[in-house]
């Protein structure tokens, strides 16, 4: 091998004992890494930020605003409550979000399937206090394997039967030929997280906490006119077991029931009395058929569209002190309508507008986005905060934001338009019509997580160039054996291997002539090399980097890379069995 090989040898397996061992980020090691390779001479410095304008990556940042879109106008809360329901256990929850995310990802590419679900699953997750580390890197394997189901699963799978057509045009395989191994896989993986995943996934703390210890709110919520959740029990409307709040008491017409329990059914005008944290307020006045305002307050407020909650602590020159909320106006002084009332961690056992104001009393608000800057030096309150994430759910735009997602997946399917094409316009037209703005869709990118996908490319650009693929591949696979089984282990693990450091499809691509060259040194069919190349480049399962699905994944699941690993290795095996017994029974070796 050349010296620069053995430069990006060393790097890798420096690099990827780093991330085994270290607590350092994965974004900070990827760019150390790169850096070396950019200062030794191995990568040009067009080589090195070839990564950061790949199609790939900034298709995932596009990506994250059109989720925002879904997440802003409420839609994947909707969908969450609908199709994920409500789990018993942790193995039910992995098995109703990884049996619909397979399927899926069978038809559509498995990327935007995550980012579709990732903000939806950290909302439901948090709803049944389930812990989000047990649950993102199911999402990420189930996308990756569903896409060796069909044809058009993956793009590796389209790339790689077109050149194996472009070699031998009577060797194309149908859209459902890979259907033979990949729904065993994806039975196999499916299982093996459902009856092992407690032992193979971390169990992060989640962040449920006791609420007698934190700053509690009293809450009026209405259900209001046709509201979709009249005529359900308090369970089936999901407003049982909220993490960090809780339902105190209900008022119906006048008459204020307390101990409410799960089988009592709401109807339309019910006021609900809730006690929670201000985050679990947030979550509550996001769910459709709840209003935490009156009727007239609501209508003040669709006229004030960009809005957010903002936390006020009630100073002594505030005008309105020892007057009740519904005496002192103050929707008419502030220009902001009061949502929820603290006072010394106490339980306020009354209706929001027959509280009297006190000094020191919090007060939550729904308010113009300007409200921050206008009253946060004002001698009324003694602090204003804004309270992140809490801009109102545009309901209404709801059916739009699931047209724009439709239209995308189906124009993508189509091949009328690229990924990448198709996600900008989807992204514009979430803008455009108000699913959701540019600030927030600016904070939705999850920028360390694109800084990784743009060093990992860099960093397999590296492994290609040197000739270091092409050195382990020749000297590896075909070496000291003519066992044709042997021959399709050793392909596999070598491809398994490429994928954790190259991209699934550069890694496929490397190699094919590998298998191909394989194949004719033994005398046997070719299209079960080929087929071994579409299912492990999609096994790319014990490292983060593997894939970008693992990468979306890892920080919402407070992941290491030791996580991959120990999850992810018994899959590669497992896959690795089911694919290497089947696939020679299915296409022949002669």
């Amino acid at each position: 091998m050349l010296v620069e090989a053995w430069i990006t040898l060393v790097v890798i397996i420096v690099t990827f004992s780093s991330l085994l061992i270290s607590k350092i980020s994965t974004d900070v090691l990827m760019m150390a890494a790169l850096t070396v390779l950019l200062v030794s001479g191995v990568l040009t410095s067009q080589e090195a930020l070839l990564g950061f304008a790949n199609e790939g990556m900034v298709t995932v940042a596009v990506l994250y605003v059109v989720a925002n879109g879904l997440h802003e106008t409420g839609v994947i809360n909707n969908i969450s409550n609908k199709l994920l329901g409500r789990p018993k256990s942790i193995a039910q929850a992995q098995f109703r979000l990884m049996s619909p995310v397979a399927f899926l990802s069978a038809f559509l590419n498995n990327t935007p399937v995550v980012a579709m679900f990732l903000p939806m699953l950290t909302a439901w997750a948090k709803r049944h206090q389930l812990s989000t580390s047990q649950l993102m890197i199911p999402l990420s394997y189930a996308a990756m394997i569903g896409g060796t189901c069909t044809l058009i699963g993956t793009s590796t799978n389209l790339i790689l039967n077109s050149m194996l057509q472009d070699y031998n045009p009577e060797a194309s395989l149908g859209m459902f030929d890979l259907a033979w191994v990949g729904i065993p896989s994806t039975l196999i993986v499916i299982a093996a997280i459902v009856l092992f995943g407690p032992w193979l996934l971390p169990k992060k703390p989640s962040s449920q906490r006791d609420i007698h210890q934190l700053k509690r709110y009293s809450v009026e919520m209405l259900v209001g006119r046709a509201s979709p959740l009249a005529q359900k029990s308090v369970e089936e409307a999901g407003l049982r077991n909220l993490p960090d709040i809780y339902l105190a008491s209900i008022e119906r017409k006048g008459v204020m029931k307390h101990a409410v329990g799960p089988n009592e059914i709401l109807q339309e005008g019910d006021r609900l009395m809730f006690v929670g944290v201000v985050e679990s307020v947030v979550d509550l006045s996001k769910i459709k058929g709840l209003s935490a305002v009156e009727d007239n307050d609501r209508h003040f407020l669709e006229k004030n569209i960009s809005r957010s909650l903002v936390e006020v602590v009630v100073s002594q020159a505030c005008p309105l002190i020892s007057k009740t909320i519904k005496e002192s106006r103050f929707r008419s002084h502030y220009n902001a309508v009061i949502v929820a009332v603290a006072r010394n961690g106490n339980h306020l056992n009354q209706k929001i507008g027959d509280i009297k104001l006190e000094v020191g009393d919090t007060l939550l608000l729904d308010a113009p986005i300007e409200f921050f800057e206008q009253q946060r030096y004002a001698k009324d309150f003694l602090l204003v905060s804004s309270v992140d994430n809490s801009q109102s759910v545009r309901h209404e735009r709801g059916y739009l934001a699931i047209g724009i997602l439709l239209t995308m997946v189906a124009v993508v399917t189509l091949q009328w338009l690229s990924m990448l094409q198709a996600a900008l316009i989807a992204a514009g037209l979430m803008l455009l019509t108000g699913c959701t703005s540019v600030s927030i869709a600016r904070k939705s990118i999850d920028w360390s997580v694109l800084i990784v996908i743009g060093a990992s490319i860099a960093l397999g650009a590296a492994v290609e160039k040197t000739g270091l693929a092409l050195f382990v591949a020749e000297n590896f696979i075909l070496a000291g054996t003519e066992n044709v089984t042997l021959v399709l282990l050793k392909l596999f693990a070598v491809t398994a291997l490429f994928t954790a450091v190259l991209s699934n499809m550069t890694a496929a691509v490397i190699l094919f002539p590998i298998a191909i060259a394989s194949s004719h040194a033994l005398g046997v069919n070719e299209v079960p090399f080929v087929v071994v190349l579409m299912i492990a480049a999609s096994a790319s399962f014990a490292t983060p980097i593997g894939y970008q699905t693992n990468l979306m994944v890892y920080g919402p699941g407070a992941y290491t890379a030791k996580d991959y690993l120990r999850a992810g290795l018994p899959m590669v095996i497992l896959v690795a069995i089911v694919s290497l017994s089947i696939i020679p029974y299915v296409w022949g070796l002669k």
